[in-house]
């Protein structure tokens, strides 16, 4: 392969692997932690570039580094049962629990409702639904290339219709920027840390990563080395598109404060920024390109989680998957996207700690030698703070625990308390093999 060859593989799978991540969910967050970040917005937008971009790129060089061939595999590395209840629920988080709805929602936000005015009628996001899952399920059961080509029609005119809209705010910004919420006045950079974790790109670079890795070891990545090599190119090309349209995102919404206010979420503050800058015309425009791109994205969700419980569980056929977590994914959906969000926050923050973790221990494999004790009691100490911090962003908080955690556990206030855990959980693991090694009375193999 020519240095040329390899520039413009690496170039084109790059860009592939941005538009998996990339889907039109992942517009509304940054905006909305600029609304919120205000002042701070440079501190809280490294932080969710942190997990929104480094994550994913970590994610993926992870699954390449360990040679597995999927996720269930990996995550075996600690138990087989827990390798499946893992990747159970990561599927379900990036399937029709969560990420598959925010498609249905965030098009109705961003192209549905702000041509229906002051309305809290919940028939037009219930009409949409139907249309839209429909469409969905109807070329998820199909054998067809519409939706490579959709997708890669859709994804360069999102891309420039964005840019427009990004270099128009950064020429002619809507006003200044303005002070930080209650929220953001300290530890702006966690904050924003956290609501990086509301991509899932993190959970979902198990997923697209394993497709990355098959594609560069069939264009000629025949060692571990020049695998890692490839995919640390891949994964940056795409990192660095996701890190510059989050940052200017994120400052489209910190100067859209003053002439638009506060609104309730990213959608409907991108959608009214578009209409700000290009009036009727921009609404129309952002609408059709946001609602295929979801549809795609939707699409290619219900296949892969379909696909993955069709191994699982045999004996249920793909079709009927697919049909399953489309009307679970439409039911969901018309919660609404602000309650969506909501709901999805607790979860990720007890599913992220665990994939941070999974990601960690694997590149330190071979120094601990694989022992299945440092994965275990690792990933317990992690499950086991993740869950209190899960709950307590649900709103429910366990008062002598909490207080335990706080005067304990570092960076526990700022929602990380699980890190120094998982850390110690690994030391404890390593000891109890070496005592097992040790005695004479078990077997230490």
């Amino acid at each position: 392969m020519s240095s040329r060859d390899s520039f413009a593989n690496v170039i084109a799978v790059g860009f592939m692997l941005f538009a998996l991540f990339f889907g039109a969910g992942n517009l509304i967050f940054p905006v909305m932690l600029g609304q919120l970040a205000g002042e701070n917005i440079f501190a809280a937008n490294a932080g969710f570039i942190v997990t929104g971009v480094g994550l994913p790129i970590f994610g993926i060089l992870a699954l390449a580094y360990s040679g597995k061939s999927d996720l269930q595999s990996l995550a075996s590395r600690v138990h087989p049962l827990y390798g499946i209840i893992f990747t159970v629920a990561l599927y379900l988080a990036i399937g029709p629990l969560f990420a598959i709805p925010r498609t249905n929602t965030v098009s109705f936000e961003m192209g549905i409702r702000p041509f229906l005015g002051n309305t809290d009628s919940f028939l037009p996001l219930l009409l949409f639904t139907i249309v839209f899952f429909g469409i969905t399920l109807y070329f998820s059961l199909q054998s067809s290339k519409l939706v490579d080509i959709v997708g890669k029609v859709l994804t360069p005119l999102l891309l420039i219709f964005i840019g427009i809209l990004i270099v128009i705010a950064f020429i002619n910004p809507i006003g200044q920027v303005q002070a930080p919420t209650e929220l953001y006045m300290t530890n702006s950079f966690f904050k924003g840390f956290q609501e990086g974790y509301l991509t899932m790109d993190a959970l979902a670079a198990f997923v697209f990563g394993i497709l990355i890795i098959n594609i560069m070891k069939d264009r000629g990545a025949t060692t571990k080395r020049v695998l890692m090599v490839s995919t640390l190119k891949v994964a940056l090309v795409a990192g660095i598109l996701l890190a510059i349209i989050y940052s200017s995102l994120s400052y489209m919404g910190a100067t859209s404060v003053t002439e638009l206010g506060r609104l309730e979420n990213g959608g409907v503050i991108l959608a009214s920024v578009s209409q700000y800058y290009f009036g009727g015309f921009g609404k129309v425009l952002l609408a059709l390109i946001v609602i295929a791109a979801c549809l795609t994205t939707s699409i290619g969700l219900i296949t892969a989680c379909a696909s993955y419980f069709t191994k699982l569980v045999p004996a249920i056929s793909y079709k009927r998957w697919a049909i399953l977590f489309t009307i679970l994914s439409a039911v969901i959906s018309n919660f609404g996207l602000s309650t969506l969000i909501a709901i999805s926050v607790p979860v990720l923050y007890m599913l992220y700690p665990l994939a941070i973790c999974l990601m960690v221990l694997t590149f330190l494999h071979p120094f601990f030698k694989g022992k299945t004790e440092v994965y275990q009691v690792s990933m317990l100490f992690t499950l086991t703070v993740s869950i209190f911090e899960g709950l307590k962003a649900a709103g429910i908080q366990f008062g002598v625990i909490d207080d335990l955690f706080t005067a304990i556990l570092p960076l526990y206030s700022v929602g990380l308390g699980w890190v120094v855990p998982a850390v110690v959980g690994g030391i404890i693991g390593s000891l109890i093999r070496l005592r097992k090694h040790e005695s004479p009375l078990v077997d230490g193999n």
